[in-house]
Protein backbone atom coordinates (compact mmCIF):
# COMPACT_ATOMS: atom_id res chain seq x y z
CA UNK A 1 0.00 0.00 0.00
CA UNK A 2 2.92 2.20 0.88
CA UNK A 3 4.16 1.70 -2.01
CA UNK A 4 1.08 2.19 -4.53
CA UNK A 5 0.43 5.88 -2.90
CA UNK A 6 3.97 6.89 -3.22
CA UNK A 7 3.73 5.68 -7.28
CA UNK A 8 0.66 7.79 -7.26
CA UNK A 9 1.45 10.70 -5.54
CA UNK A 10 4.71 10.67 -8.42
CA UNK A 11 2.43 10.07 -11.25
CA UNK A 12 0.09 12.88 -10.11
CA UNK A 13 2.86 15.76 -9.67
CA UNK A 14 4.62 14.70 -12.72
CA UNK A 15 0.78 14.57 -14.68
CA UNK A 16 0.36 18.08 -13.34
CA UNK A 17 3.81 19.81 -14.35
CA UNK A 18 4.95 20.68 -17.89
CA UNK A 19 7.83 17.69 -18.87
CA UNK A 20 10.24 17.15 -15.86
CA UNK A 21 11.17 20.69 -15.56
CA UNK A 22 10.04 21.01 -11.93
CA UNK A 23 12.76 18.36 -11.11
CA UNK A 24 15.74 19.03 -13.77
CA UNK A 25 15.24 22.61 -15.40
CA UNK A 26 16.15 25.60 -14.63
CA UNK A 27 14.07 26.30 -11.80
CA UNK A 28 14.05 22.78 -10.90
CA UNK A 29 15.26 21.04 -7.44
CA UNK A 30 17.97 19.32 -9.30
CA UNK A 31 18.78 22.26 -11.35
CA UNK A 32 21.98 23.11 -12.94
CA UNK A 33 23.74 25.32 -10.74
CA UNK A 34 27.32 25.18 -12.69
CA UNK A 35 27.05 29.30 -13.80
CA UNK A 36 25.87 30.11 -10.50
CA UNK A 37 29.03 32.07 -10.08
CA UNK A 38 28.25 34.45 -12.93
CA UNK A 39 25.51 36.16 -10.76
CA UNK A 40 28.08 36.79 -7.44
CA UNK A 41 30.90 40.16 -8.42
CA UNK A 42 34.22 40.56 -6.81
CA UNK A 43 34.25 43.36 -4.18
CA UNK A 44 37.29 45.72 -3.86
CA UNK A 45 40.48 44.03 -1.33
CA UNK A 46 40.17 44.87 2.50
CA UNK A 47 42.21 48.10 3.22
CA UNK A 48 44.10 48.60 6.54
CA UNK A 49 44.21 51.92 8.22
CA UNK A 50 47.31 53.89 7.82
CA UNK A 51 48.11 53.31 11.50
CA UNK A 52 47.41 49.49 11.24
CA UNK A 53 51.10 47.36 11.42
CA UNK A 54 51.93 45.47 8.27
CA UNK A 55 53.92 42.65 9.08
CA UNK A 56 53.82 41.07 5.94
CA UNK A 57 51.33 41.06 2.69
CA UNK A 58 48.07 40.64 2.53
CA UNK A 59 46.96 37.62 0.01
CA UNK A 60 43.68 36.43 -0.76
CA UNK A 61 42.44 33.54 0.94
CA UNK A 62 39.85 32.56 -1.82
CA UNK A 63 41.70 33.48 -5.67
CA UNK A 64 39.97 32.95 -9.17
CA UNK A 65 41.55 30.93 -11.01
CA UNK A 66 42.99 31.93 -14.32
CA UNK A 67 41.35 29.54 -16.09
CA UNK A 68 38.09 30.62 -15.05
CA UNK A 69 35.69 32.82 -17.13
CA UNK A 70 35.78 36.57 -15.75
CA UNK A 71 32.93 38.64 -15.40
CA UNK A 72 32.12 39.41 -18.78
CA UNK A 73 31.09 36.21 -19.29
CA UNK A 74 27.88 34.89 -20.18
CA UNK A 75 26.10 31.76 -20.84
CA UNK A 76 26.27 28.38 -19.60
CA UNK A 77 29.36 27.28 -18.08
CA UNK A 78 30.18 23.89 -18.08
CA UNK A 79 31.87 22.14 -14.96
CA UNK A 80 35.06 19.86 -15.66
CA UNK A 81 34.96 16.97 -14.35
CA UNK A 82 37.16 15.27 -11.86
CA UNK A 83 39.89 13.65 -12.84
CA UNK A 84 39.88 9.99 -11.71
CA UNK A 85 42.01 8.52 -8.77
CA UNK A 86 44.69 6.82 -9.74
CA UNK A 87 43.75 3.26 -7.42
CA UNK A 88 46.30 0.61 -7.23
CA UNK A 89 44.88 -2.88 -8.06
CA UNK A 90 45.87 -4.98 -5.83
CA UNK A 91 46.39 -4.64 -2.13
CA UNK A 92 48.15 -7.03 0.62
CA UNK A 93 46.00 -9.03 2.42
CA UNK A 94 48.30 -8.70 5.34
CA UNK A 95 49.61 -5.65 7.09
CA UNK A 96 51.89 -4.47 10.52
CA UNK A 97 50.31 -1.60 12.84
CA UNK A 98 51.96 -0.38 15.33
CA UNK A 99 50.45 1.96 18.36
CA UNK A 100 53.29 3.01 20.66
CA UNK A 101 54.96 0.13 21.75
CA UNK A 102 52.75 -2.53 20.46
CA UNK A 103 52.60 -4.55 17.37
CA UNK A 104 50.29 -6.84 15.41
CA UNK A 105 49.57 -8.31 12.26
CA UNK A 106 46.24 -7.05 10.17
CA UNK A 107 44.90 -9.79 8.22
CA UNK A 108 42.16 -9.86 5.82
CA UNK A 109 41.03 -13.23 6.44
CA UNK A 110 38.68 -14.81 9.20
CA UNK A 111 40.29 -16.22 12.46
CA UNK A 112 39.30 -19.50 10.82
CA UNK A 113 41.76 -19.29 7.82
CA UNK A 114 44.94 -17.33 9.56
CA UNK A 115 44.47 -20.06 12.62
CA UNK A 116 46.29 -23.24 10.28
CA UNK A 117 48.59 -20.68 8.41
CA UNK A 118 50.04 -19.35 11.57
CA UNK A 119 50.35 -22.03 13.28
CA UNK A 120 52.05 -24.08 10.41
CA UNK A 121 54.75 -21.19 10.29
CA UNK A 122 56.12 -21.60 13.96
CA UNK A 123 56.10 -25.81 13.01
CA UNK A 124 57.81 -25.18 9.80
CA UNK A 125 60.37 -23.15 11.80
CA UNK A 126 61.77 -25.58 14.29
CA UNK A 127 58.68 -24.53 17.00
CA UNK A 128 57.12 -27.17 19.27
CA UNK A 129 53.49 -26.09 19.49
CA UNK A 130 52.98 -27.08 23.40
CA UNK A 131 49.60 -26.06 23.84
CA UNK A 132 46.82 -24.65 21.39
CA UNK A 133 43.32 -23.20 22.54
CA UNK A 134 41.44 -22.65 18.61
CA UNK A 135 38.17 -21.76 20.41
CA UNK A 136 40.34 -18.71 22.12
CA UNK A 137 42.31 -18.90 19.00
CA UNK A 138 45.34 -19.13 21.16
CA UNK A 139 48.67 -21.79 20.82
CA UNK A 140 51.88 -21.42 22.71
CA UNK A 141 55.31 -23.37 21.80
CA UNK A 142 57.24 -25.00 23.88
CA UNK A 143 60.65 -23.72 25.78
CA UNK A 144 63.34 -23.37 23.22
CA UNK A 145 66.72 -22.32 22.82
CA UNK A 146 67.41 -20.74 19.24
CA UNK A 147 69.49 -23.37 18.08
CA UNK A 148 66.78 -25.48 18.46
CA UNK A 149 64.90 -24.16 15.49
CA UNK A 150 65.30 -23.95 11.81
CA UNK A 151 68.61 -23.07 10.84
CA UNK A 152 67.29 -20.00 8.74
CA UNK A 153 65.08 -18.95 11.36
CA UNK A 154 68.10 -19.21 14.34
CA UNK A 155 70.34 -16.99 12.22
CA UNK A 156 67.21 -14.45 11.23
CA UNK A 157 66.71 -13.65 14.87
CA UNK A 158 70.15 -13.74 16.16
CA UNK A 159 71.22 -11.13 13.41
CA UNK A 160 68.16 -9.18 14.65
CA UNK A 161 67.34 -9.59 18.47
CA UNK A 162 69.82 -8.19 20.24
CA UNK A 163 70.75 -8.61 24.36
CA UNK A 164 69.53 -12.39 24.27
CA UNK A 165 71.58 -15.28 26.07
CA UNK A 166 72.12 -17.90 23.23
CA UNK A 167 71.77 -20.13 25.86
CA UNK A 168 68.30 -19.13 27.53
CA UNK A 169 64.90 -20.44 26.63
CA UNK A 170 62.39 -18.79 24.80
CA UNK A 171 58.83 -19.64 24.58
CA UNK A 172 56.22 -18.11 22.03
CA UNK A 173 52.31 -17.14 22.59
CA UNK A 174 50.16 -16.61 19.50
CA UNK A 175 46.94 -14.84 19.70
CA UNK A 176 44.97 -14.29 16.65
CA UNK A 177 40.90 -12.32 17.56
CA UNK A 178 38.72 -10.82 15.22
CA UNK A 179 38.83 -7.78 13.75
CA UNK A 180 36.87 -4.53 13.89
CA UNK A 181 36.31 -5.17 10.29
CA UNK A 182 34.14 -7.83 9.46
CA UNK A 183 35.62 -11.10 7.99
CA UNK A 184 39.22 -10.06 8.96
CA UNK A 185 41.68 -11.03 11.91
CA UNK A 186 44.38 -9.60 14.47
CA UNK A 187 47.23 -11.68 15.15
CA UNK A 188 49.04 -10.74 18.53
CA UNK A 189 52.54 -11.93 19.21
CA UNK A 190 54.67 -12.35 22.80
CA UNK A 191 57.67 -14.27 24.12
CA UNK A 192 58.63 -15.31 27.42
CA UNK A 193 62.38 -15.99 28.33
CA UNK A 194 64.02 -18.04 31.45
CA UNK A 195 67.94 -18.44 32.13
CA UNK A 196 69.36 -22.07 30.31
CA UNK A 197 68.46 -24.95 32.84
CA UNK A 198 65.88 -23.14 34.39
CA UNK A 199 62.55 -25.05 35.14
CA UNK A 200 60.38 -21.70 36.39
CA UNK A 201 57.30 -21.67 34.66
CA UNK A 202 57.93 -18.20 33.55
CA UNK A 203 54.20 -16.31 32.43
CA UNK A 204 53.61 -14.04 29.72
CA UNK A 205 53.82 -10.85 29.97
CA UNK A 206 50.89 -8.45 29.06
CA UNK A 207 53.02 -6.41 27.32
CA UNK A 208 56.20 -7.24 25.26
CA UNK A 209 59.25 -7.53 27.06
CA UNK A 210 61.43 -8.13 24.44
CA UNK A 211 60.07 -5.98 21.92
CA UNK A 212 62.88 -6.69 19.30
CA UNK A 213 62.23 -10.60 19.31
CA UNK A 214 58.32 -10.03 19.30
CA UNK A 215 58.73 -7.49 16.05
CA UNK A 216 61.57 -10.17 14.70
CA UNK A 217 58.96 -12.83 15.00
CA UNK A 218 56.00 -10.50 13.32
CA UNK A 219 58.44 -9.72 10.53
CA UNK A 220 59.03 -12.77 9.85
CA UNK A 221 54.97 -14.08 10.03
CA UNK A 222 54.00 -11.29 7.74
CA UNK A 223 56.87 -12.36 4.97
CA UNK A 224 55.80 -15.80 5.17
CA UNK A 225 51.95 -15.13 4.86
CA UNK A 226 52.49 -12.56 1.79
CA UNK A 227 54.50 -15.29 -0.17
CA UNK A 228 52.55 -17.77 0.28
CA UNK A 229 49.38 -16.01 -0.91
CA UNK A 230 51.77 -14.63 -3.56
CA UNK A 231 52.35 -18.03 -4.66
CA UNK A 232 49.18 -18.84 -4.43
CA UNK A 233 49.21 -20.70 -1.31
CA UNK A 234 45.46 -21.87 0.06
CA UNK A 235 44.45 -22.42 3.22
CA UNK A 236 43.18 -26.26 4.25
CA UNK A 237 39.21 -25.67 4.36
CA UNK A 238 39.27 -28.77 7.02
CA UNK A 239 41.95 -27.02 8.70
CA UNK A 240 39.90 -24.06 8.98
CA UNK A 241 36.82 -25.78 9.81
CA UNK A 242 38.44 -27.81 12.59
CA UNK A 243 39.30 -24.24 14.09
CA UNK A 244 35.63 -24.98 16.35
CA UNK A 245 34.13 -27.01 14.66
CA UNK A 246 32.64 -29.62 17.25
CA UNK A 247 33.78 -33.40 17.08
CA UNK A 248 30.33 -34.66 16.70
CA UNK A 249 26.45 -33.06 15.64
CA UNK A 250 23.61 -34.83 16.78
CA UNK A 251 20.03 -33.49 16.86
CA UNK A 252 17.39 -35.71 18.67
CA UNK A 253 14.38 -34.76 20.79
CA UNK A 254 14.11 -34.64 24.65
CA UNK A 255 11.77 -35.80 26.80
CA UNK A 256 9.04 -33.97 26.20
CA UNK A 257 9.61 -33.86 22.26
CA UNK A 258 11.42 -30.85 21.60
CA UNK A 259 14.01 -30.71 19.31
CA UNK A 260 17.94 -30.23 21.03
CA UNK A 261 20.81 -30.15 18.39
CA UNK A 262 23.94 -31.70 20.84
CA UNK A 263 27.69 -30.62 20.05
CA UNK A 264 30.73 -32.49 21.11
CA UNK A 265 32.61 -29.72 22.43
CA UNK A 266 33.38 -27.69 25.41
CA UNK A 267 31.20 -23.97 25.69
CA UNK A 268 33.61 -22.05 23.97
CA UNK A 269 34.05 -23.47 20.79
CA UNK A 270 29.97 -24.32 20.55
CA UNK A 271 29.64 -20.78 21.06
CA UNK A 272 31.60 -19.60 18.42
CA UNK A 273 30.61 -22.48 15.59
CA UNK A 274 26.92 -21.68 16.72
CA UNK A 275 27.47 -17.81 16.04
CA UNK A 276 29.70 -18.59 12.98
CA UNK A 277 26.45 -21.12 11.74
CA UNK A 278 23.85 -18.32 12.10
CA UNK A 279 25.81 -15.50 10.46
CA UNK A 280 26.56 -18.48 7.60
CA UNK A 281 22.62 -19.27 7.12
CA UNK A 282 22.10 -15.80 6.45
CA UNK A 283 20.12 -15.83 10.32
CA UNK A 284 19.71 -12.17 11.75
CA UNK A 285 21.04 -11.85 14.96
CA UNK A 286 19.75 -9.29 16.88
CA UNK A 287 21.62 -9.28 20.61
CA UNK A 288 23.73 -12.00 22.59
CA UNK A 289 24.33 -12.65 25.64
CA UNK A 290 27.43 -14.87 26.37
CA UNK A 291 27.28 -15.26 30.04
CA UNK A 292 23.91 -16.84 29.62
CA UNK A 293 24.65 -18.49 26.04
CA UNK A 294 21.78 -16.91 24.07
CA UNK A 295 21.71 -15.64 20.77
CA UNK A 296 18.31 -13.54 20.25
CA UNK A 297 17.86 -14.11 16.25
CA UNK A 298 14.93 -12.49 14.39
CA UNK A 299 13.55 -14.91 11.68
CA UNK A 300 11.79 -12.54 9.47
CA UNK A 301 15.38 -10.35 8.26
CA UNK A 302 17.96 -11.86 6.59
CA UNK A 303 21.26 -11.28 8.31
CA UNK A 304 22.86 -8.02 9.03
CA UNK A 305 24.88 -6.05 6.06
CA UNK A 306 27.15 -2.99 7.41
CA UNK A 307 26.81 -1.16 3.58
CA UNK A 308 22.76 -1.71 4.03
CA UNK A 309 22.10 1.61 2.58
CA UNK A 310 18.58 2.58 0.44
CA UNK A 311 18.88 4.92 -2.55
CA UNK A 312 17.01 8.05 -2.86
CA UNK A 313 14.53 6.28 -5.07
CA UNK A 314 13.86 3.72 -2.83
CA UNK A 315 13.32 5.83 0.09
CA UNK A 316 10.69 7.97 -2.43
CA UNK A 317 9.19 4.95 -3.16
CA UNK A 318 8.59 3.42 0.26
CA UNK A 319 10.59 0.13 -0.90
CA UNK A 320 12.37 0.53 2.75
CA UNK A 321 9.89 -1.06 5.28
CA UNK A 322 9.41 1.39 8.11
CA UNK A 323 10.43 0.27 12.00
CA UNK A 324 6.61 -0.16 12.56
CA UNK A 325 6.59 -2.63 9.48
CA UNK A 326 9.95 -4.44 10.60
CA UNK A 327 8.42 -4.66 13.99
CA UNK A 328 4.90 -6.02 12.85
CA UNK A 329 6.12 -8.58 11.03
CA UNK A 330 9.30 -9.81 13.20
CA UNK A 331 9.72 -13.48 14.27
CA UNK A 332 12.03 -13.47 17.51
CA UNK A 333 13.19 -16.33 18.89
CA UNK A 334 16.58 -17.25 21.64
CA UNK A 335 19.00 -20.08 20.73
CA UNK A 336 20.07 -21.20 24.09
CA UNK A 337 23.52 -23.26 24.53
CA UNK A 338 24.03 -25.04 28.01
CA UNK A 339 26.79 -27.24 29.06
CA UNK A 340 25.87 -30.79 29.97
CA UNK A 341 28.78 -32.76 31.15
CA UNK A 342 31.34 -32.53 28.14
CA UNK A 343 28.82 -31.80 25.30
CA UNK A 344 26.40 -28.15 25.00
CA UNK A 345 22.81 -28.42 24.42
CA UNK A 346 21.33 -26.19 21.65
CA UNK A 347 18.06 -25.20 22.14
CA UNK A 348 15.24 -22.79 20.66
CA UNK A 349 13.00 -20.54 22.70
CA UNK A 350 10.34 -18.50 22.49
CA UNK A 351 11.35 -16.32 25.54
CA UNK A 352 12.76 -17.25 28.64
CA UNK A 353 9.51 -19.46 30.00
CA UNK A 354 8.44 -20.71 26.64
CA UNK A 355 9.60 -23.24 23.94
CA UNK A 356 9.77 -22.54 20.47
CA UNK A 357 7.36 -24.41 18.11
CA UNK A 358 8.73 -27.60 17.56
CA UNK A 359 8.82 -26.85 13.82
CA UNK A 360 10.27 -23.38 14.22
CA UNK A 361 12.84 -25.56 16.78
CA UNK A 362 13.54 -28.58 14.43
CA UNK A 363 14.10 -25.59 11.10
CA UNK A 364 16.87 -23.33 12.90
CA UNK A 365 18.87 -26.33 14.63
CA UNK A 366 18.65 -28.26 11.35
CA UNK A 367 19.78 -24.67 9.85
CA UNK A 368 22.76 -24.45 12.62
CA UNK A 369 23.88 -28.30 12.19
CA UNK A 370 23.94 -27.42 8.36
CA UNK A 371 26.86 -25.01 8.18
CA UNK A 372 28.51 -26.10 11.33
CA UNK A 373 31.73 -26.84 8.76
Amino acid sequence: MKRLVGLSALALAISSTSGCGWLWGDEGYFRDRGSDYLNDRQTAPMQLPPSADRPKQLDPLLPIPRHVADTTASGKYEVPRPQPLSVRGETSEFSLQKSGDSRWLVAQRTPAEVWPMARQFFEDNGFRISDERPQTGEFSTAWQRFDELSATMARRLGSRVSGVDPRAETRVRVRIEPGVQRNTSEIFVVSAERPAGSSADVVFPAQSSNPSLDGALLDELLANLARRVEQGGSVSLLAARDFDAPSRVSLSEDGSGNPVLTLDTDFDRAWSSVGRSLDSGNVRIDDLNRSLGLYYINLAEGAKQDDEESGFWSRLFGSKPSDEEREARAERYQVRLTPIGNSVQVTVEKDLNTVAPADVARRVLSLIQEHLG
